[in-house]
């Protein structure tokens, strides 16, 4: 699946991916490869991916690394996913 995750001030990830987990306001979720539509609003927490997606070296300062995944502090934002595309908005 194909993910991106941008801010107001620039597209920060995009690239195939193979999980993406993010802190849905009633609690953390997970979307896979085939997940249903989606759209939710995020609370504060972490965005996590495993893949190949590409971070823009202008924000990989931003990004840690957990158990293998990529990991993105945010304090809200919305995610989007449909036809194996996640594009998740954040503040």
């Amino acid at each position: 699946m194909y993910l991106e995750i941008v801010s107001p001030e620039a597209s920060l990830v995009s690239g195939n991916v193979i999980s993406v987990t993010v802190p849905g306001i009633e609690g953390e979720f997970q979307m896979l490869n085939n997940h249903a539509a989606i759209v939710s609003m995020l609370g504060e927490g972490k965005v996590k991916f495993k893949g190949d997606a590409k971070i823009a070296a202008a924000h990989k300062k931003n990004f840690t690394q957990e158990d293998g995944q990529w990991v993105l502090k945010i304090t809200s934002g919305t995610v989007e996913m449909n036809d194996n595309n996640v594009i998740v908005l954040v503040d």
